[in-house]
């Protein structure tokens, strides 16, 4: 009974191992890039988060309002920082060097253009 009992822990143990040796890692799967942006209020920061969310690879986007940095984790193998940049580009936001798109921007509610000079939150 002693030996069956040794058997069985020894058997759960090797599975066990098995089942956290072959567990997906984060490793190179995920990056994470900080781009500037030209946000300025909450309608900003919902819109930037959303459209982000509908690009491939991306797992997650949070804007800080207050430093315009959007901080992005995303898998490498389907979308780039370019892409990334593209997205908010087109969107209506300034992402570093990549300027607003035109459409885009024209498209933003009042709050959210760069020359209103409205009040922002």
């Amino acid at each position: 009974m002693l030996r069956n009992l040794f058997l069985t822990a020894l058997t759960s143990l090797l599975l066990l191992g098995n089942l956290f040796a072959s567990a997906p890692t984060r490793d190179d799967k995920e990056k994470e890039v900080k781009i500037k942006t030209s946000a300025i209020c909450g309608m900003c920061k919902s819109r930037i988060e959303r459209n982000l969310s509908y690009e491939k690879g991306v797992k997650e986007a949070d804007l800080d309002v207050k430093s315009k940095v959007v901080t992005i984790k995303y898998n490498p193998a389907k979308t780039d920082v370019s892409k990334l940049k593209a997205n908010i580009s087109k969107t209506g936001y300034d992402a570093e060097e990549v300027a607003a798109d035109e459409a885009g921007y024209n498209k933003l509610p009042s709050c959210c253009k760069k020359d209103s000079g409205m009040a922002h939150q």
